[in-house]
């Protein structure tokens, strides 16, 4: 998205909503009142998530003015650390995992797949306007391997077929369950079985 459009895209105001206040006020009981700017990361979070899963500059300042800190400390934050999104992403944010254990298993016909149905690039929202994909480094389900992050969930033992009907769950705004899809119960190695010289999982 250019310069431009995540300008235009900018709201005016922000504010935290009511039920997000009451987390905010639990977030600063653990820390001591002098020290309250180290709520930023938490509080970051929350704008995300209230906001269509980006941080507008609103929301940052808001912060900064919530927290007594300076607004230029919390941009700081928000721009080093790459869990956060600073221009829109869509409701539904799909983030692809191509680290080696994930592309020698496909990650690579996921990322086809994304470009496909979603948009052609990364970081590009979908015709619809409730989907977009990036490419990510390891998310820590090598096991499950192919895998992908959508906002909170992870989507575990992918194949083209699964994965596609998840893509297109997403753009219909009817997202399928999170988990495994290979009725995967637990994230251990697969037990394989030596019979006759053949091998069986």
């Amino acid at each position: 998205m250019s310069v431009k459009k995540v300008y235009d895209k900018q709201p005016k105001e922000f504010k935290f909503s009511d039920e997000n206040l009451k987390k905010v006020e639990e977030i600063l009981k653990r820390y001591p009142k002098k020290n309250k700017k180290s709520a930023v990361m938490p509080l970051l979070y929350l704008a995300q998530r209230q906001n269509d899963n980006w941080i507008p500059l609103a929301a940052m300042k808001y912060i900064a003015n919530y927290l007594a800190m300076p607004y230029i400390s919390v941009y700081e934050v928000a721009t080093f650390y790459t869990m956060y999104n600073l221009a829109p992403v869509g409701k539904h944010f799909i983030q692809v995992c191509t680290t080696t254990p994930c592309l020698l298993r496909g990650a690579d016909k996921i990322v086809k797949l994304c470009k496909e149905n979603i948009s052609p690039n990364e970081n590009e929202i979908s015709k619809k306007g409730n989907c977009s994909w990036m490419e990510v480094e390891c998310l820590g389900a090598c096991v499950s391997a192919p895998m992908v992050q959508i906002n909170d969930d992870y989507y575990e033992d992918l194949d083209e077929k699964s994965t596609k009907e998840i893509l297109i769950s997403l753009i219909k705004d009817k997202p399928l369950k999170p988990g495994s899809y290979r009725g995967r119960k637990n994230t251990s190695p697969e037990k394989i079985s030596i019979i006759n010289g053949e091998k069986h999982a």
